[in-house]
């Protein structure tokens, strides 16, 4: 390779490089209330498109509870909790985070699972098992709240823009290096650069994501009007139900359960104050 050929892949790489950045600051935006600044790069529209697919697929695969009632405890907690952040949003001024949501609710007989999630667009699962964790109405509020929160905050769309962009950029480097990062990965067997992407970046941002959901779910929680100090108790039940199973924070997605536990604790009382049951205008 000649000097020319060195020159023209420096100027390539500048421009790549260039290009990459701009669009990432492009893409750049904040998380509702907390501000927290947010890479997104994938449309939104594209996601709630897959999520409502993916949602089908689990109707059709999981097997549905027939508790008609706790269903509809599950759906008039929920759209209390629809309405109260649409609500918040609309009289602050601001864009309504939810407004091309398409709200759907399903319970889903396994008591081995305790868990409840909502995917991008409002699509939302709770699982028969964690129904031996909240114990009550405002533990059950809590929990969708939390999960709702995920979904407001487009945590979702901002996982996905984040692994794009570790890829873009891992696939650069491995360019610019002549090929010995995937060299490296190929001889030692697993994925180097995957394994650097997830403990280095994705671990750390999802810990962020997860406490994020945590205050905003209190929020929204106290907006729709439910009392919030449940919430703690809830990690507490967690916590005896895993009798100490949990990883170690840093080798983890989520907070430690006891951090959770005292962060919690510490934001219930101004979350109270500065966000009570929202009153319709």
């Amino acid at each position: 390779m000649n000097y020319t050929d060195i020159i023209n892949r420096r100027k390539f790489f500048g421009f790549i490089s260039c290009c990459a950045c701009v669009l990432m600051i492009s893409s750049c935006t904040t998380a509702p209330i907390t501000e927290r600044k947010q890479l997104k790069i994938i449309p939104e529209t594209t996601l709630n498109r897959q999520a409502a697919q993916i949602y089908e697929k689990v109707k059709k695969k999981e097997k549905l509870s027939n508790d008609l009632k706790q269903l509809e405890e599950i759906k008039d907690i929920g759209h209390k909790i629809e309405q109260a952040v649409s609500e918040y949003f609309n009289q602050n001024n601001i864009a309504d985070p939810t407004a091309n949501f398409k709200w759907e609710y399903i319970l889903i007989d396994n008591k081995k699972i305790k868990n409840a999630w909502c995917m991008p667009g409002g699509k939302i699962a709770v699982y028969s098992g964690i129904l031996e964790i909240t114990k009550n109405r405002n533990g059950l509020a809590s929990v969708m709240g939390h999960e709702i929160a995920h979904a407001v905050a487009k945590h979702s769309v901002e996982r996905a823009s984040r692994s794009m962009a570790v890829n873009i950029g891992t696939q650069i480097a491995d360019i610019i290096s002549g090929g010995k990062i995937s060299g490296a990965s190929r001889a030692a067997g697993v994925d180097v650069a995957g394994m650097l992407a997830h403990f280095g970046i994705m671990n750390p941002f999802n810990r962020k994501q997860e406490s994020e959901a945590d205050y905003l779910g209190l929020i929204f929680t106290s907006l729709a009007g439910f009392d919030i100090r449940e919430s703690a108790k809830i990690w507490e039940r967690m916590k005896e139900s895993n009798k100490g199973k949990e990883p170690p924070e840093w080798m983890s997605t989520h907070p430690s359960t006891s951090r959770r536990i005292q962060q919690i604790k510490d934001w219930i009382p101004g979350v109270v104050l500065e966000y009570p049951p929202i009153k319709k205008m």
